[in-house]
């Protein structure tokens, strides 16, 4: 593994989202002398919250899994993540609806989930989930020590018994081809290959290795922090300077500071020059190198971006006894959604929709009697050329709409405080063509293909530019492996 060279006692980290969170308590754990420079006025970066009249919605990711790397991201300072964030489980994980009227819960208990694909659908379809966890569990096992918690630097790392184990497993197949082998149900295998949109691909169009996203989203469990998603930012921001880590919010960092292939130091916007060792960058990729670098390598020009969503933030004086924590909604196409989407850069025609009601188990969260919905669509991102300026109010228009057809009657006019986010806006806050869910992974752009977390002599990157990719859980590696660069 190529690691930073020269001394590396003081680093600083630019960003306190999770990446920086994460790389900030295993650096400190590891006795660095870490400052985290963070330009807004709390942490938590895309994990951050919206509040409004006594409303509180986070902004960015919902769905939390695989909290045990969150806790190793506290291990490594010595604490423990039960004493500072209080974790529920959420069940089900998700409520799926279908235009037929059909409602399909997805359990956390596999035998639950196969009793009820087995009154829902039937046998052969209970089987047939049965063998997919035997097999999807057995393929995240394979991945997660070789090809995800690893820092790779050259396709030849990937030479492994394990590369050989997951080419048996069917991992360099298509994703809906290898969900087909268990599923004959279109609504089955649609539950369990969604998630490939997470990393920018349709499910006939991913690699079947990204079944580990359906593993950690669907077999492993889902659970909710009180205090919602941004609660575990503040706490890991709350750990880390217990532990000696500087934090300082409201601090923006204009460029970064380099001799020859080293970096000295970063530069905030009021001037201030802070010296380091080595620099951890968890901006977007794409924005850091253009913008604190200064440069624009040939590999990050080229790269494809994830397809972006439009979200609305709705604090409502009605609640829906219809639907659960987390809820899918499909419409009646599938290949047709990602084709308008992805490869047209259109919005969809037929709507399939994301909804959490974060008040269904923190009633905290809104005044008494009051309930929050975090409603997301999937759209294109900002290379589409949609003009969001126009089209963003009619598009909150149809979401509400289409809401309303989907069985939460009265939703527009119940809504007492909203905050709507388009692809327009996340550009704006830094995101590279407008998508908070970075690059996609192709082939091309994954794994050791996927942009490096090393630069130079000692600039490290982490978050979901980098590897290993997008998702809470992979921006938490992203850390550690950054940490890693730095540490040996």
């Amino acid at each position: 593994m190529r690691t930073v060279s020269g001394p590396t006692d003081r680093v600083v980290i630019v960003g306190a989202g999770l990446a920086g969170l994460s790389a900030a308590l295993e650096l400190a754990g590891a006795g660095r002398h870490v400052t985290l420079l963070e330009r807004d006025a709390e942490p938590g970066g895309r994990a951050g919250v919206w509040r409004s009249q006594g409303y509180q919605i986070d902004t960015g990711p919902t769905v939390l899994t695989m909290p045990e790397l969150i806790a190793d991201s506290f291990a490594a300072v010595g604490e423990n993540l039960a004493d500072w964030v209080e974790l529920q489980p959420v069940d089900p994980l998700y409520r799926t609806r279908f235009p037929d009227g059909s409602v399909i819960d997805v359990l956390g208990n596999p035998e639950q989930m196969a009793d009820q694909l087995r009154q829902v659908i039937g046998p052969q379809e209970a089987a047939g989930y049965q063998r997919f966890v035997r097999d999807v569990t057995a393929m995240y096992r394979i991945q997660m020590n070789d090809f995800i918690d690893r820092n790779i630097d050259s396709p030849l790392d990937l030479l492994t018994p394990n590369l050989a184990r997951l080419v048996a497993a069917g991992g360099f197949t298509r994703l809906s081809r290898w969900v087909s082998r268990y599923f004959n149900d279109p609504r089955t295998q649609r539950i369990f290959s969604f998630q490939s949109m997470y990393a920018g691909l349709s499910p006939h169009d991913a690699l079947a290795l990204y079944a580990v996203i359906s593993y950690m989203d669907s077999v492993a469990g889902v659970s909710v922090p009180k205090g919602g998603m941004h609660a575990i930012a503040k706490a890991m921001a709350d750990a880390a300077t217990k532990h000696g880590v500087q934090l300082r919010l409201n601090t923006e960092v204009d460029r970064i500071v380099t001799s020859s292939d080293r970096a000295t130091g970063v530069v905030t916007a009021d001037g201030e020059h802070i010296a380091a060792d080595a620099v951890v960058l968890t901006p977007d990729l794409p924005i850091a190198w253009r913008d604190l670098l200064g440069q624009q390598p040939r590999h990050v020009k080229r790269l494809t971006y994830s397809p972006s969503c439009a979200l609305l933030l709705a604090g409502s004086h009605t609640s829906y006894s219809q639907i659960a924590h987390h809820n899918l909604h499909f419409g009646r196409s599938w290949e047709s959604v990602f084709a308008q989407i992805i490869d047209r850069g259109e919005l969809m025609s037929d709507p399939s929709f994301f909804v959490t009601n974060g008040t269904y188990r923190d009633p905290s969260l809104a005044p008494d009697g009051k309930h929050t919905y975090y409603v997301l669509f999937p759209t294109p991102n900002t290379t589409s050329g949609i003009d969001w300026t126009t089209q963003g109010p009619k598009y909150r228009d149809h979401m509400v709409a289409t809401l309303e057809r989907a069985g939460y009657v009265g939703f527009g006019d119940a809504i007492e405080t909203e905050h709507f986010t388009t692809p327009a806006d996340w550009q704006a806050k830094g995101m590279a063509a407008g998508t908070p869910f970075a690059a996609r992974h192709t082939f091309r752009q994954t794994g050791p293909f996927r942009p490096s977390n090393l630069t130079g002599e000692n600039i490290v990157f982490a978050g979901s530019g980098t590897t290993p990719g997008v998702g809470v859980p992979m921006v938490i590696i992203s850390g550690r492996l950054a940490a890693a660069r730095i540490t040996g």
